[in-house]
Parts: structure tokens; sequence; C-alpha cells
């Protein structure tokens, strides 16, 4: 199996793994607890939570959570005022401003053009003083354009505003402006464990609780942490830091690899820069995507976004850039990282190649 389905979830990294492991089988103390074996895990724990907050802006405190998802609602959540947000944002953001909107918050949700890329004129008429929270994702998980984020979070503090960046998918891959107040990150899209995120907060910043009962983490965040799993997304998040320019190169050569391939008929979803070049989303007129994926069983990609399978909708993303229903249902998500390799993703672009070609004999 040639894995290419990285938004979705990335491998397990062995050192990552490796850190965990001693949490799993020997050592099993409540890192909220005073006694000995406690404070230890407790100091595996903090260990990870500096790893974490060292891609991450100075100024700010990593609080645990139990994913991305968990975090974009707190963050929501927990602030109040207008929302403004983007058209292509992932559905924890549009469903939880959705669900703020049915309380009586006013949102206004933004479109974005058919680069993926929202209007800066268009956001800067909306962010005006009496908005409270501007929510936008760094790196789109469907189409892998990068938003202006530095720009959106100058306009937010303009305007006496919080910024939220969701950078589940930019996290250790693409700079984050130092100048946003919170910040999602999501451990299993960075080489780390399943169940386990974070939220950084800029000092100063005051978020509501979304859960009760205890407030473990200093934010005001309930429920005992699990060492192994904070272990193992702090060492992923180490790992980012030190391969980084590694992981780089090599995502850009397998993106070469994949322009250089591809026939002229294929075309890409969102603007070629700025992309984050892991995300290769594209289409082919008139293209039955299940039947491809059932001609590539041997492959794992998506065709759209992992959180919207089973719905029956084709990717709101691509219907926000103005595909339409057929050009939407005839897309592909590739996306590859560290553990790719050449051979095989060559192998890989090749069959999809010929399985496309293969449905128009």
């Amino acid at each position: 199996m040639i894995y290419l389905d990285y938004q979705a979830t990335t491998p397990l990294a062995p050192e990552a793994l490796a850190a965990m492991l001693p949490w799993l089988r020997d050592q099993h103390a409540n890192p909220h607890s005073p006694h000995r074996p406690g404070r230890a895990a407790r100091a595996a724990v903090e260990v990870a939570r500096d790893q974490i907050a060292a891609l991450c802006p100075p100024g700010g405190r990593i609080a645990f959570t139990s994913g991305a998802t968990e975090s974009l609602n707190w963050a929501i959540k927990g602030t109040t005022g207008p929302i403004v947000t983007l058209a292509t944002e992932h559905a924890a953001v549009l469903d939880t401003v959705a669900a703020e909107a049915k309380s009586g918050r006013a949102v206004m949700i933004l479109p974005v053009g058919p680069d993926g890329l929202v209007d800066l004129d268009t956001a800067r008429a909306a962010i005006v003083p009496r908005v409270g929270l501007v929510v936008a994702m760094l790196v789109n998980n469907e189409i892998g354009v990068i938003q202006p984020i530095a720009e959106l979070a100058a306009m937010a503090r303009a305007a006496g505003a919080l910024m939220l960046c969701d950078a589940v998918q930019g996290y250790g891959r693409v700079s984050i402006p130092p100048t946003c107040d919170m910040i999602a990150i999501s451990a299993h899209k960075i080489y780390g464990p399943k169940g386990v995120g974070a939220l950084w907060i800029r000092d100063g910043v005051d978020l509501a609780p979304l859960l009760h009962g205890g407030g473990q983490e200093a934010p005001g965040r309930s429920g005992t942490l699990s060492p192994s799993l904070c272990a193992g997304f702090g060492v992923a998040a180490s790992l980012m830091a030190t391969q980084a320019e590694a992981d780089q190169m090599h995502i850009d050569n397998l993106w070469r690899i994949a322009s250089a391939r591809l026939p002229s008929d294929w075309q890409l979803n969102g603007t070629d820069a700025p992309r984050y070049r892991g995300n290769l989303n594209i289409r082919s007129a008139g293209l039955d995507v299940a039947r491809l994926m059932s001609d590539c069983r041997d492959l794992a990609f998506s065709a759209g976004s992992a959180c919207a399978s089973g719905s029956g909708r084709s990717s709101h993303v691509l219907r926000a850039i103005g595909l339409g229903e057929g050009p939407a249902r005839s897309s592909i998500r590739l996306g590859w990282g560290r553990y790719t390799t050449e051979t095989g993703f060559t192998a890989a672009i090749d069959a999809i190649i010929a399985a496309a070609e293969a449905q128009r004999l």
C-alpha cells in the first residue's frame, strides 16, 4: 500500500512511538497527582509542552487538548463578539460558528476567489471595531493554499479583535505569524499520536472554559492528561524542527515529480503559490473518482476531506472556489510527506494516470 493521504493523518514517527512506550508500559501515574510518580509524569508533560511551544510565537502558553477540533471549539466558544471567518475553513470551525450563530452570535463568512484565497479588501471591510474574533486556516487541508494570516491578524488587531489561526496543516511547515492570539494544533498531522492536540494562547488572552471539572490545564481546560500522548506529541514537534529542511526538500522534490508526470488535462484546484507543496488537489474532466479509487486499491488517497467522507456532499472547499458539482466530484487529493518514497510516489502517480486514461477508452 502506498500512502498518499497525509492531510487526513500522518504515519507515527518511530521516535514519537519510542517516547510513548514507557508511559504505556511501565509508568501509569496521573500527572496531576502530587506524589513522586505523579511528579515524574508531570515533568514529561512539561517537557512536551516546551517542545511544542518552541514552534509557536513567543509570549504565549500551550494548553493540551484532545485534538484540534476541541482547540477550535474552545477558542471560538470561549470568546465573545461577532465572528469573521472564511468559506473554506474546516468543519470544526464552520460548524462551531454555525452553532454560535444559532445562539445569537453574529457571524460573517467571507468568500474566497478561484485561487482559494480571501480578498484582502473584502476582509478589511468586514473586520471592523465591533468584531470580536477572526478565524482563518494557515494551510487549507483540502487544497493546500496558504492564506494571508499575517495580514488578517493585523486587521484583527487594528479592530481590537482576537485572531485565531487553525495551524493544523501548517504547524512546523509554514511560518506562523507572531501576531496571532490563538493557534490550534494537532499531533497526528505532524507524525504524532491521535487523540491529542493543543491550543496556543497569547499571554493576556482569557477564554471561558469549554470543559468543566477540575481545570487541570492552567488556562482552564479540564481533564486528565495522558503523559504518553503528550510525550509523543512533543517528540513529533521537536522532529518537525530538526528535520524541517530535509522534509521540505523531499516534499518539493515529489511535487516536481508529480508536476512533470501529470498530463495537461489534469488541472490544479487552488493557486500554485502560495501553497504547501505536500498537497496536490487536482481534477480531470469526467473522471469517475469512485472507479479510480477502486482501480487503484493499492493506493491510499482522498476524494476530498476525510472529515466529510460519507456525507454524500461534494467538497465545500471546491464549491467555494467556484467549481460546479461535476468538477468537484472529479477531483482527488494527494498528500505526501516524510515517509513517502520517491519510487513509490512515482509508481502511484503513474498508476493514477493509467487508471484515469483507461476510463476514456
